[in-house]
Parts: C-alpha cells; structure tokens; sequence
C-alpha cells in the first residue's frame, strides 16, 4: 500500500444498514481510513463546499454517492461536484441498489468515476472495499485536499 496517511473518504448515504455494512468492510480492509457519512444530499454538498463547522477539514480523496437520498438526490449532488472546479478532480463512486441502464448512462454522462451495485450482503461489502482499496488507494494516484486549498 501507498497511502501513508489515512484514505479520507466521504460515504453519501441514508440507509443505516447501508452504512453499517460500508463501515464494517473498511475496518476489515487494509487501508487505514478516516470514513465520513452524510446522511443527505444537503449535508454531503454542505460537507464539500467547507460550510460550517466543516470549513477547516480537507476535501475527502474518495466519495461513495448513493443515488436515492433525501433533501438533494445523489444525481443532483453527482452533478454539482463534477461541475465545480474545485471538487471535480475527487473521484465519485456511486454505490446504489439501482441497476437501470438509464441511471447507469446518466451518472457516466455526468462524469462518474465508476458505477456499483449495492450487494445484497456482508461478503460482497467486502469484496466492493477490497477493490475500492486495491484500485483507488494502491494503484491510482490521487490529488492531495488540504483545508484551505478549495
């Protein structure tokens, strides 16, 4: 592994379970990580845009977007960060139980890094972080976000 420091990523997503199974799959990876959640779309662009009590902390080096949220859909909150300059170099991965074709062209069309079906378990969880890990953390290179650059 390449990444000294701990991977900061940014998980968009309402459903606890959801979570939960994310969370669970990066304790067990080998990337140290800092995994934050937004529960809405609001919050996540709230979170990016250094709003608050956000306005000190680096831009994450990953984001995990789910497509149904709440407040702003994660189509809106895809389109917002790849139209911002100073987000769209963060890559957006977008993990959502969605399998239509549709959402699947739209989301590459709004210059998603990858698209992710949601498993329907603990095991596949896994086998999606190992892959996040081995691609995104071990063999691409990622910018560097620090508070104050964005």
């Amino acid at each position: 592994m390449k990444t000294p420091r701990s991977a900061k990523i940014l998980l968009v997503e309402d459903n606890s379970g959801d979570e939960f199974l994310v969370r669970d799959a990066f304790e067990r990876g080998r990337v140290r990580h800092d995994l934050e959640v937004a529960r809405d779309g609001e919050a996540a662009l709230e979170r990016l845009r250094c709003i608050g009590e956000h306005a000190e902390k680096p831009l994450p080096d990953l984001i995990l977007l789910d497509l149904n949220l709440p407040k702003i859909d994660g189509r809106d909150v895809l389109k917002t960060v790849k139209g911002d300059n100073s987000l769209a170099n963060i890559p957006v991965l977008i993990l959502t139980t969605s399998s239509s074709q549709l959402d699947i062209k739209n989301c590459y069309a709004l210059h998603a890094n990858a698209y992710l079906t949601k498993p329907f378990d603990a095991l596949g969880y896994e086998e999606i972080v190992d892959a996040v890990e081995s691609f995104w953390f071990a063999t691409a290179v990622l910018p560097s976000h620090s508070p104050g650059s964005h």
